[in-house]
């Protein structure tokens, strides 16, 4: 294919969404059971739990610091699961690309419409969890809201980093490599569970170049109703690894889809 090394965004991308969408809808009951359980065990578990012993930390009741951090990390595994094991379910052993190849869809439109699922799948993973703070009462500041469209943005961005490792990827396990080596430290090390000021002055500068650091940043003070420190610089940052990574996915599944 003779195109421009760049994603080539057409509306044809709705229609992979929309495909997806109405798959998921069939089993949309055991999701959301997922979506919101999950988050309840371990608010309920944690929150509680350490938060009786913990008390406050960064200046709020621990069970609203680890709602806000859990809501950012939630969209992060959400997109991450999704653009791995789903995806490549479609695209190998389903084969299902090769039929939406057949069609007027191309590769690029396949790969933005996957990622715009995975941003979707991430906004309603993060709005369980905070409709779970709500109902325990971690979150009170309708400035919560606006952490809605911000996990859209998370989900892309965490999706594009995640369709990197599918495409090179030649089975299932190949993608423990990234969870181990990738989503585990940023989810332990970039202030879902602590703030990231308690970590050794290098440690700090070396987070900053992770995009969950960037994700916390954003929805905790929105979720708590504090004060945003540097909200464009957190943004920019984010939409940079998304940009990115999505160029660089759009041409590693380019030359796996087209022989």
């Amino acid at each position: 294919m003779n195109r421009p090394w760049q994603p080539l965004v057409r509306r044809q991308a709705l229609a992979v969404w929309q495909r997806n969408f109405l798959v998921w809808r069939k089993l949309i009951a055991p999701s959301l059971v997922v979506h919101f359980g999950e988050p309840l065990i371990y608010l309920l578990g944690l929150g509680y739990g350490l938060g009786l012993f913990i008390g406050k930390m960064a200046g709020m009741p621990y069970l609203a610091f680890l709602a806000s951090g859990f809501i950012a990390s939630s969209a992060m595994n959400t997109a991450s699961f999704e653009a791995m094991w789903s995806v490549y379910t479609r695209m190998v052993p389903q084969r299902t690309y090769e039929a939406l190849l057949a069609t007027p869809i191309e590769v690029d439109d396949i790969v933005v419409g996957e990622l715009l699922w995975c941003a979707t799948k991430s906004t309603i993973a993060g709005c369980a969890i905070l409709i779970v703070a709500v109902f325990l009462g971690a979150v009170s500041d309708l400035s919560a809201l606006l952490s809605i469209p911000l996990l859209f943005v998370i989900g892309f961005c965490f999706g594009a980093l995640a369709m990197i490792v599918t495409a090179l990827a030649n089975g299932y396990e190949f993608f423990s490599y990234y969870i181990t080596l990738v989503i585990t430290p940023m989810f332990i090390l970039c202030g879902v569970f602590y703030p990231t000021t308690s970590l050794p002055e290098g440690m700090q500068q070396v987070i900053q170049f992770l995009p969950l650091t960037h994700a916390v940043a954003l929805v905790r003070p929105l979720v708590t109703g504090q004060e945003l420190i540097a909200p464009l610089q957190h943004l920019l940052a984010l939409i940079a690894f998304g940009t990115v990574a999505t160029w660089v996915t759009v041409i590693l599944i380019r030359r796996r889809l087209i022989i």
